[in-house]
């Protein structure tokens, strides 16, 4: 029987081993882009390493789906968007935020410079372009509010992703959803000046655009601490070193990431990383749930604690 015992002992060590020696993977939102600098510096620096992580970065199929594969316990870690763990939390998602990546919002509505639309208010009668209903549904009708004007006064029109083609061909007059550090470049790059308004410059509260979230169960786990730490120290060298840090960034993927676009939506992002990413703004995701809740797409108001916390 002590043979038994020992040998079962064995199997079970030897399991436990194996389960350690799992990377942690982590589902990016998109295709590999400077808005994930942090995470690919921390791997090609060897931060995560040596903080005794092994991390796999994974592109998702479908964006859609990082978070519920989290929340399903296929995966460790997303890359998420504040707006979009309100929801789903509010959903019955078992989802935490336990750091930020990107401190500001990148949402914007954008138009042609030398358009007719002149300002929110000039949009009256006019198409406005979207790629995502829901919160983006949400955004413009907040912006439109701040001068009289609701969903009813324009007309949306879904072009999918193809966002700057659609205002450039003049399929629409303006679109919402168009990130302030990508596609402003796209347009100058393509011969077309943009003109970009903030969402929070017009009655939308200020959120982080991108997030990291896990499974509940995993909000005390061993490897968040030492993530979060590899996660700052990129920051941190993104800061001080930051054509050294692009050079890194773009030679992980020289076919893919090594163009123009990225390297202007590089210099663009930069001083939106959140320096410090553990660090949690509960004033902010309570001011935001309120708007969400406002905007009729959540009914209740969680405890923030119980959705986004501060790991130590």
């Amino acid at each position: 029987m002590k043979r038994l015992n020992l040998l079962l002992a064995l199997w079970l060590f030897s399991t436990a081993s194996l389960a350690d020696d799992k990377p942690l993977t982590v589902l990016l939102d998109w295709f590999v882009n400077p808005d994930h600098a942090q995470l690919i510096l921390a791997k090609e620096l060897g931060y995560f390493k040596e903080e005794g992580l092994d991390v796999e970065l994974i592109e998702p199929a479908d964006p859609s789906l990082p978070p519920k594969m989290v929340a399903a316990g296929k995966a460790d870690v997303a890359i998420s968007y504040q707006p979009q763990l309100h929801v789903q939390v509010a959903e019955g998602l078992p989802l935490s935020r336990f750091g930020t990546l990107i401190s500001t919002p990148l949402n914007s509505l954008v138009v042609l410079a030398d358009g007719p639309v002149k300002s929110i208010a000039d949009l009256k009668g006019r198409k406005v372009g979207f790629s995502v209903g829901g919160f983006e549904d949400a955004l413009l009708k907040a912006m439109l509010d701040t001068e009289s004007l609701s969903l009813d006064d324009i007309e949306l029109v879904n072009v999918n992703f193809s966002l700057s083609p659609a205002l450039i061909t003049g399929q629409v007059d303006a679109v919402i959803g168009a990130y302030r550090n990508f596609e402003l470049n796209q347009l100058d790059i393509e011969g077309f000046a943009g003109k970009a308004y903030y969402p929070e410059e017009h009655g939308v509260p200020l959120y982080d655009e991108l997030i990291l979230v896990t499974n509940n169960e995993s909000r005390d786990a061993e490897w968040i601490v030492p993530f979060l730490r590899a996660v700052e120290r990129a920051t941190t060298y993104l800061a001080n070193h930051s054509d050294d840090a692009w050079e890194l960034f773009k030679n992980t993927n020289t076919d893919i990431l090594d163009n123009e676009l990225n390297q202007r939506a590089w210099r663009d992002t930069l001083h939106r990383f959140a320096l410090r990413p553990a660090a949690l703004d509960t004033r902010r995701y309570e001011d935001f749930a309120r708007f969400l809740q406002k905007q009729g797409l959540i009914d209740t108001l969680p405890e923030t604690s119980t959705y986004a916390y501060e790991a130590r």
